[in-house]
């Protein structure tokens, strides 16, 4: 008999497919009354798919007492809780290191755009401006100017690396300063925010990091700062930022990510020294596959008796 799994909502079609294959899968998601599929399956429900946004509660989990696993498509795992988890004797596995490499790219390619202005150029060349108005402003170049990192974990080193080949000097902010990191330590993040030009958030989300980016870091960065977050929108203090930049407290802001996903501010809308992303960092065909995978491995090598591949817990 196939083990059975709850999925608290949609994944990839091959991941569901992979799923459907090896156990009886009840999608909570598909579900007409969510308390009725909790109350006839959860008792013979033994794992959980799920992602870094949906998570799973300690109320679901209460609600599947043959509960041994949960693998999460993502990174995060905010949004699961992992003491609950713990207490239970369930295991945890995410999705780390395949999507490195995209959200670095994705956190260089922010740094890029808002320094040489790429976006506001682009309309500027549209809008038939360069043709009216001649040369739009300059902008700025990269090299020599200094990158502090917020969270300078498996992600964090890639964008450092990356951009050190730019010519960016590199600082990092954690909770503790690393051993064996040739880049400098700041112990306050707000003392780092106003010794570098751009302050990229990489961190986790959750209570530690709860709008941790916030007026007084915001206004250590300047008027010639700029703020980039690939990590949480819980990261950085929304209201706070908003207003730094209208006031020019702060000069500028590339954002993968918001407080209340996919609803945006409408004022971050209409601001033309914003960059705007729809949480895409590790939104690439081949990074996704590549989680989608790792979330099905995880639970094969499970239910397998192996241990899984990226426990978290």
């Amino acid at each position: 008999m196939k083990p059975e799994i709850l999925m608290m909502g949609p994944m990839m079609p091959h991941v569901e497919a992979a799923l459907d294959d090896a156990y009886t899968v009840h999608r909570l998601h598909e579900a007409a009354d969510r308390d009725v599929l909790l109350a006839e399956a959860g008792p013979r429900i033994r794992g959980i798919a799920t992602d870094g946004h949906l998570g799973a509660s300690a109320e679901v989990m209460d609600r599947l007492p043959a509960l041994e696993v949960i693998a999460c498509y993502g990174v995060g795992t905010d949004a699961i809780d992992l003491g609950h988890a713990r207490t239970k004797g369930v295991t945890v596995a995410n999705t780390p290191g395949v999507l490195n490499d995209d959200v670095a790219n994705l956190a260089v390619a922010l740094v890029l755009a808002t320094s040489r202005h790429l976006v506001a150029n682009d309309a500027y060349v549209r809008q038939g401006r360069w043709t009216a108005e001649g040369a739009p402003p300059l902008s700025r170049g990269l090299r020599g100017r200094k990158v502090g990192i917020l969270g300078l974990g498996r992600i964090g080193k890639d964008i450092a690396e990356k951009l050190t080949v730019f010519g960016c000097p590199i600082a990092y902010h954690g909770r503790r300063e690393q051993e064996g990191v040739g880049y400098e330590y700041f112990a306050d993040l707000t003392e780092m925010a106003a010794a570098v030009d751009f302050l990229v958030a990489i961190c986790p989300g959750g209570p530690s990091t709860d709008r941790i980016v916030n007026a007084d870091v915001l206004a250590a960065l300047g008027p010639e700062g700029t703020f980039i977050n690939v990590a949480r929108g819980s990261v950085h203090d929304e209201t706070a930022l908003i207003a730094a930049l209208l006031n020019g407290t702060l000069g500028m802001a590339g954002l993968d990510v918001f407080a209340d996903e996919p609803r945006v501010p409408e004022a971050l809308m209409k601001m033309d020294k914003v960059i705007l992303q729809p949480h895409q960092g590790s939104g690439t065909v081949e990074t996704r596959r590549a989680m989608g995978d790792l979330v099905v491995e995880n639970l094969r090598r499970h239910f397998a008796g192996e241990p899984v591949a990226t426990p978290v817990t």
